[in-house]
């Protein structure tokens, strides 16, 4: 409890020098930015340029091309390729009415927060469409920054996507496939542990879920010098627990929980510390703390998840703001309040950016795990949290997986954009080790290719994904890949599969598998070579060692389906 009064009373005052065994000085390291694009698994196809667009106009950016956005200026010391390296590096082929594309000076190091939301779906921000839930400062990041409409988490549920995030593989490669109880080995190459040996602080504050106290997976062993927040994920779903995790320690809190679970997991009945507020105090005083030194905050936050334990009552928050007077279910008010005061949070961190004069040095994004929930009494149908798009979290329709991501970096990344550009989760560490200058501290196997090119309006030097790959375990087990407009989703209970054409059909409401039966087979046999077997997680949801007639038996009739049939309630 001391250590932790020590590290709150930073929060409060920011002004202490570090401690030194909390907050270890790390060496700086030199490091040159190598502009060179990573060399990826697709071709080196050009992707649309940043712009702006309106959400109809979104569906068709990858393939039209269309749009421009103003110019960022150089500023900082970085490397830039000569034409020559550039056309060695086969990553752009110059044309002969245009000079070839160079990636700009970028300035070196610099700070990077990562914001992960839970559950937050695609339509609930404002910039994303939101009409009724209040983000204003994260739609402020939107205006100064550059908005993602082609952006997928890692899975449709937590450890997994987490897993992705840290790790650069997607579901088919990575450890985690699935929520459950095995933390990340000893030997995971993560994310973190690359900007940690560049000379990066690194910490992570909110939600873990790759493993327990004691545990390989702990954070402190995948890359992070300090850690607060829930090792457990149905710990996390309590937003009033009576403990919380700093480090290697678990710290006592003034919430009173009957009938915990082993995981701290619960209904409190003495709310007085909401965690998430914990949690913002935290990462305030960690940027305090480390204004003269490159870091890196990871900050997964729990919000909107729902407190499963709690049923209907889980849209846990200590008000409902502005939403109190609604006439809405408590369910709907609670959802609201959640995004809005984590908004406010957000809010307090760019604020702080600016007074400690390094938000000019410092990228930051925004995202969220997966798709929105129907859990804690929520409808994900009243705030229409999916947007234009079909399915929820535990789907791999576009809903389930299709998430926000919004980055800013003044006078790097152009203002008020947005692109089309098809990128993941496994995109994050790639882009990271470009912006860096770190790509030799990159695992050999990844799956993720660096977006640095787009986030810099160069979209001559950005690759592009051959294809995008997922597989989920619950629910009798499901696949989906993506490629380009193509969509195709097998399901192994049913051993069907659907295809959608995402330019024509962005909310996937007509199967078109037996209309265009090579495209299927194509796709479900891209299913089989995406993934390596995992012991852990079972038979494989793949459509593998089937045999090739099957693909027509399974297919499911093509026609249009109603607009609402997907909301029903799925299991969770």
């Amino acid at each position: 409890m001391e250590r932790f009064a020590q590290f709150t009373k930073r929060s409060a005052d920011g002004r202490e020098n570090h401690n030194q065994d909390h907050w270890s000085e790390k060496g700086r390291l030199v490091c040159i930015l190598v502009a060179a694009a990573i060399v990826t698994l697709g071709s080196g196809c050009t992707v649309p340029q940043a712009t702006k667009t309106s959400l109809n106009e979104e569906s068709a950016l990858s393939s039209s091309g269309a749009g421009t956005a103003g110019t960022p200026s150089p500023r900082g010391r970085g490397a830039a390729l000569t034409p020559a390296a550039l056309r060695k590096s086969a990553l752009v082929t110059p044309r002969p009415d245009r000079e070839p594309a160079v990636m700009p000076e970028i300035p070196n190091r610099p700070n990077i927060i990562l914001i992960v939301a839970d559950d937050l779906g695609y339509g609930d921000l404002g910039c994303y469409g939101q009409e009724r839930i209040q983000t204003p400062h994260i739609d402020r990041l939107a205006s100064e920054g550059m908005r993602f409409t082609r952006f997928y988490a890692g899975s449709t549920v937590c450890a997994p996507s987490r897993c992705v995030l840290m790790t650069g593989q997607h579901t088919g490669h990575c450890f985690i496939r699935g929520n459950g109880p095995h933390p990340l080995p000893a030997e995971t190459e993560t994310m973190a542990h690359m900007l940690k040996q560049a000379g990066y602080q690194t910490a992570a504050v909110g939600k873990w879920g790759l493993g327990l106290e004691g545990s390989t997976g702990h954070p402190l062993k995948q890359g992070f010098d300090d850690f607060f927040g829930y090792l457990h994920q149905g710990h996390a779903h309590n937003y009033y627990p009576e403990f919380l995790v700093l480090n290697q320690s678990r710290i006592d809190l003034k919430n009173e929980v009957p009938d915990a679970r082993e995981s701290g997991a619960g209904v409190a009945t003495a709310k007085v510390q909401y965690s998430h507020d914990l949690f913002m105090e935290s990462a305030l005083s960690f940027l305090r703390l480390n204004r003269d030194k490159p870091f890196f905050l990871y900050l997964p936050l729990t919000i909107p998840h729902a407190n499963n334990e709690a049923g209907d009552q889980g849209m846990e928050v200590p008000d409902y703001g502005p939403y109190a007077d609604e006439d809405w279910p408590d369910a709907q008010k609670g959802l609201a309040a959640m995004i809005t005061r984590m908004d406010a949070g957000i809010g307090k961190i760019l604020d702080l950016l600016a007074d400690l004069s390094i938000d000019g040095n410092t990228l930051i994004f925004f995202t969220s795990d997966n798709g929105p929930h129907r859990e804690g009494g929520n409808d994900p149908a009243f705030f229409d949290s999916n947007g234009p798009l079909r399915g929820i979290k535990r789907d791999l329709y576009e809903g389930g997986i299709r998430v926000p991501l919004i980055a800013r970096w003044k006078g790097v990344i152009p203002a008020d954009t947005s692109t089309g550009h098809i990128s993941g989760f496994q995109d994050f560490f790639p882009t990271m080790a470009q912006i860096i200058g770190t790509q030799d501290m990159m695992p050999a196997m990844l799956d993720g290719i660096s977006f640095l090119p787009t986030l810099v309006n160069l979209p001559e030097l950005q690759s592009r994904h051959s294809h995008l790959y997922w597989e989920f375990h619950e629910q009798g087990g499901k696949t989906a890949v993506l490629q380009n407009n193509w969509k195709a989703i097998y399901f192994a209970k049913s051993r069907q599969i659907e295809l959608y054409d995402l330019d024509a059909d962005p909310g996937e409401t007509t199967n078109v598998s037996s209309l265009n039966l090579m495209k299927t087979i194509e796709l479900r046999n891209l299913m089989d070579s995406s993934r390596i077997p995992s012991e852990i997680w079972g038979p494989s949801p793949t459509p593998q060692n089937r045999d090739q007639p099957r693909i027509m038996h399974d297919m499911v009739t093509p026609g249009r389906i109603p607009a609402r049939s997907w909301k029903l309630a799925d299991r969770f």
